[in-house]
């Protein structure tokens, strides 16, 4: 995952970019093709437990496993630490990503 260096409540514009990754049996990662995802979504967990889904187009064709999302009026509506991670649907199966955590600050 990417982890923005700083948010602020009511950010429009800011870009939250998830790469998915495939780990396998033996323990070794790589980038996992998601161009044939018919969903690609970031849910987002916010600091009081609610969570707002987003749909998140590839950043290029989805070879490189790269959806991404920037935000809009309303989005960063709360202070405090939020939770990310990606939902991925293709033919074969549904994937969800490791959450991550990035901290959204006040204003004056």
């Amino acid at each position: 995952m990417v982890y923005i260096e700083e948010a602020h409540v009511g950010d429009i514009g800011t870009v939250f970019r998830v790469t998915v990754y495939d780990t396998d049996s033996a323990g070794a990662t790589s980038v996992l093709d998601i161009s044939a995802a018919s969903t690609k979504q970031l849910i987002f967990g916010k600091p009081d437990g609610t969570t707002l889904t987003k749909t998140a187009p590839f950043t290029t064709d989805g070879t490189n496993g790269q959806i991404e999302y920037s935000t809009v009026s309303g989005d960063l509506s709360k202070a405090g630490t939020w939770s990310l991670q990606a939902y991925i649907v293709t033919s074969g199966g549904e994937w969800r990503t490791d959450v991550g955590t990035f901290k959204v600050y006040d204003n004056l």
